[in-house]
């Protein structure tokens, strides 16, 4: 990854409380985790406008880069308080424990 895609991905982690690296938009999920990951949050307690979405799709040195910047394979790719939570099954998990809910609702 060069430094202008470390540099962007860096300012939309840091520049927002609530990032979800995606396929698609909150609205047109391009897969079904992406989607899962947009619902997941939504029933976290998160509106649609408190978090922020990129999607992957858009721009293929995002797609790529957002996967070495993390150190994680996957999308989606949340990140709360530009801390890497996870993808939709950590979320997933998470949402389940409470946890998720209690992360986000100090993010918003």
């Amino acid at each position: 990854m060069d430094a202008s895609t470390r540099q962007h991905i860096e300012q939309i982690v840091k520049g927002h409380d609530i990032v979800l690296f995606m396929k698609g938009t909150a609205q047109f999920p391009m897969c079904g985790f992406s989607g899962r990951a947009v619902q997941t949050l939504k029933a976290a307690g998160v509106n649609p406008r408190q978090f922020t979405t990129v999607n992957v799709l858009e721009d293929e040195a995002v797609r790529q880069g957002i996967k070495e910047y993390s150190n994680w394979p996957t999308i989606p790719q949340l990140y709360v308080k530009g801390e890497f939570i996870g993808g939709s099954d950590i979320m997933t998990e998470m949402y389940e424990s409470g946890e998720l809910q209690r992360l986000v609702g100090q993010a918003i």
